[in-house]
């Protein structure tokens, strides 16, 4: 059985729809990031996965293109770098996923009609009697 990344409770991807490859990672480190592949790049095709149904498949690819690519070189581990390679990807796509619910219209309240008024006419005070005065008072 071949492994597979959990996205919801219905999606999953198997791993092996996922593409990697493994490079050496830039910046200091010596020999020993001039000499090991720890820096992984996973790309992902959309398009052509199996996980998703159409609608889903149309709403990740609107928000994130035909391909996803995550690149990780935080570690000097390979496998840790690729773990993270994989967090990443299932984040962005969990988020591409996500449908928000539309927003109710609601009135506002008696009482919080009545305290935005307060809160108005206290601040005209604040400024009335901030005021040069007049020949008035």
């Amino acid at each position: 059985m071949e492994r597979e990344l959990p996205l919801t409770a219905t999606v999953r991807i198997p791993v092996g729809e996922l593409d990697v490859s493994f490079s050496t990672s830039g910046g200091p480190g010596g020999q020993h990031a001039n000499k090991a592949a720890t820096r992984v790049e996973l790309r992902f095709d959309v398009a052509a996965s199996t996980a998703f149904t159409e609608a889903q498949r149309e709403r990740v690819i609107a928000r994130l293109g035909r391909e996803v690519r995550i690149v990780a070189d935080d570690s000097r581990s390979q496998l840790r770098n690729r773990a993270l390679a994989e967090e990443r990807l299932v984040e962005r796509l969990r988020a591409a996923l996500h449908v928000e619910r539309p927003r109710r219209a609601t009135r506002p309240t008696k009482a919080s009609q009545r305290r935005r008024v307060a809160a108005k006419q206290h601040r005209s005070e604040v400024k009335r009697a901030r005021r040069r005065p007049t020949g008035d008072d």
